[in-house]
């Protein structure tokens, strides 16, 4: 016989849909719901802070450019030094 919780979940009723028929039919019936949960709370903040809120001045633009500059170039400086160890070079 099938409980009225598996037949709101199975048939899609509840929002969650197949995959979290999956999530409760994996890790049971409590453990998924905090999933569930969970899940939900996460969705919400990734939401909530999806567009970015601050707003920087020239000044901080610039530094956060050259600092992209700066990790681009140490990069390509320690691929470079990975390439001459492989291949003999000192």
């Amino acid at each position: 016989m099938e409980s009225a919780h598996c037949s709101r979940t199975c048939s899609g009723e509840e929002g969650g849909g197949a995959g979290m028929v999956a999530i409760e039919s994996v890790f049971g019936e409590r453990i998924g719901s905090a999933i569930r949960e969970s899940i939900g709370k996460i969705t919400r903040i990734n939401q909530k802070y999806a567009t970015p809120q601050i707003k920087m001045s020239a000044g901080v633009k610039f530094a956060l450019l050259f600092l992209r500059l700066y990790l681009l170039f140490l990069v390509v400086l320690l691929g470079y030094k990975f390439w001459t160890i492989i291949h003999g070079g000192t």
